[in-house]
This record gives C-alpha cells, sequence and structure tokens, in this order.
C-alpha cells in the first residue's frame, strides 16, 4: 500500500511524496475532478518582476524544456495516467502558458478527451514587461476537458451565473495573481490563487468530492478543495513544498485563519458561500477512503 507524506486528522488531505506517473500506477482509485499544474517549459533564462524586485523566471530542472518530443511524450504519459484514474463522468483541469497548453490540448485530443472550454485567467495585477520590446504578459489558461466524449459531466451552471451577477459565466475570467495572505506559510514559486480553485473547484465537483492534484506544488488545490467541503490526494516530488503543503493544512484548523480565507474566497465566489457552508472540523467524511496508509 502506497505511504502518505501527510494525511489530515478526518482524512479529507492526504499528501504523498514522488513521481505522479509512478505513484498512480500503484494505485486504485478514481476520482470526481482533477486540476493539474504542470511543467510549463519556461525556465530559460528570462526575468521578470516581483514584488517591485527583478528576478529569474528559472523554476528549477522540473521546468525545463527537454525538447519538442520529450516535452510532448511527458504531457502524454502523465494524462494518460490521470485518465485511468478519473471517473467516467469525470473532467480535467490543466492549467498553463504558451509554452505547454498547446501540447497539452494536442494530448487531450488524442488521448480522447473532450475538451469543454479554454479559459482564459486575465491577471489583474501582472508583473510589468522589463525590455519594453513587446506586450506585458498577463494570462495563463486553463483548459477543461471530459473524460468520456458520450457521458455528461457535472457543471454548476446557476451557481457560475449567480457569482457572474445573474449573467452566462463567460470563458476569460479577470482575477489577481496570489496575495501577501496566501504565503503566511512560505512561498511556491507557480503558485495559484485560492479564489481560482475555489471557483474552478465549485464549478465542476459537489461536496465530498474527491480531487487529484499530480503536480501539487504547495497544494493550493486540497486548501480550496477542504475550505469548499472537497477531499484531496496531492502529489509532488519536492519535500519543501510539501512541508510547506503541511503547514497550509493545518493553518486551516485555526477557524478564525478559516473563516478569514472563506470571506476571501467569497470575494470571487457566491455571496452566499458562508450559508452555504458550515465551520471546518474533523468529522470524518461518509463514502468511500483512499487506498492510501
Amino acid at each position: 500500500m502506497i505511504q502518505s507524506f501527510y494525511r489530515s486528522l478526518n482524512k479529507d488531505f492526504t499528501l504523498v511524496k514522488g513521481d505522479c506517473i509512478k505513484v498512480l500506477s500503484e494505485l486504485d482509485f478514481q476520482f470526481d475532478m482533477i486540476f493539474a499544474d504542470p511543467p510549463y517549459f519556461l525556465s530559460n533564462g528570462g526575468i521578470s518582476v516581483q514584488s517591485g524586485k527583478q528576478v529569474s523566471v528559472n523554476k528549477g530542472d522540473w521546468d525545463r524544456s527537454q525538447g519538442f518530443e520529450k516535452d510532448n511524450e511527458f504531457n502524454r504519459r502523465w494524462l494518460s495516467v490521470c485518465r485511468e484514474h478519473l471517473k467516467e463522468n469525470g473532467t480535467i483541469w490543466v492549467s498553463g502558458t504558451y509554452h505547454n497548453i498547446f501540447s497539452v490540448a494536442q494530448m487531450l485530443n488524442e488521448l480522447n478527451f473532450r475538451i469543454l472550454n479554454c479559459i482564459t485567467w486575465a491577471k489583474t495585477n501582472p508583473p510589468p514587461n522589463l525590455s519594453c520590446k513587446f506586450f506585458t504578459h498577463s494570462t495563463e489558461f486553463i483548459l477543461w476537458a471530459r473524460k468520456n466524449k458520450k457521458i455528461p459531466h457535472y457543471y454548476n451552471y446557476e451557481l457560475m451565473k449567480q457569482i457572474n451577477g445573474g449573467t452566462q459565466m463567460r470563458d476569460v475570467w479577470q482575477m489577481p495573481a496570489i496575495g501577501r495572505w496566501e504565503k503566511t506559510c512560505g512561498k511556491h514559486p507557480t503558485q495559484k490563487p485560492l479564489p481560482l480553485l475555489a471557483r474552478i473547484i465549485q464549478a465542476s465537483t459537489k461536496e465530498n468530492a474527491w480531487i487529484l492534484d499530480p503536480f501539487c506544488g504547495s497544494s493550493t488545490t486540497g486548501i480550496a478543495a477542504n475550505l469548499l467541503k472537497r477531499r484531496f490526494l496531492g502529489i509532488d516530488r519536492e519535500k519543501e513544498f510539501l512541508e510547506i503543503s503541511v503547514k497550509r493544512r493545518k493553518e486551516i484548523d485555526n477557524l478564525v485563519i478559516c473563516m478569514n480565507y472563506r470571506e476571501r474566497i467569497c470575494k470571487f465566489a457566491d455571496n452566499n458561500l458562508q450559508q452555504i457552508l458550515e465551520l471546518h472540523d474533523n468529522t470524518p467524511y461518509f463514502g468511500n477512503d483512499l487506498p492510501i496508509k
């Protein structure tokens, strides 16, 4: 049986250290939804701005391109194993930029997923372009696809419409990048904002659903999932990032912090979220559990 790196008391948050392809090949379990933030292949020696300071865009060896064919093969392999662990009516969300998103889209089609949307996340606070020789990079893309072309997926249309002021939500989402309040336990170089993951989770899952993140990093997906009464498995190779994940999960056991985060999510979610959710507790969830120690 697979050994966990960490499990919360009520087993709604599980972390495993390792390569996602290897870990998932040993796991007999299917998830309601997958969110994946795979390598973007953009660690190319460039520079950017962070907190007003010039910084390198290099994230680590895991984010370096290995060439067109190897990058494509990598995307094919992890998407293939994720497909095997997705329920027949399940959906997958994959984030990226032009560096990797076209490869991901190609592999999704080759693996017989049905792409539902390409969400454009338009950042309201992007870093400036230092060279002043081209347009400022201010967007990322998130592909949403379902596993089975013939089996309907879950979409909370009415809630998304409510969040959007009573009109159909479009595929362009204007949201800020992560704020300081999301870095209290440490920093991950590609960390996604909680409001973004909260919207994704609310749009495509019901309460008590199981959510997988095969490149979990500091586990924004898992924190959003738990705040929204979903269950989570995160996989990552880096111990440093998993330790940040553990701190973040323990942080929301503090009811004051938990409610503060929910209030912040409310700014970008429905106004009645407080009424929908009860205070976080350690009551065990009903239903199936992960076959992980």
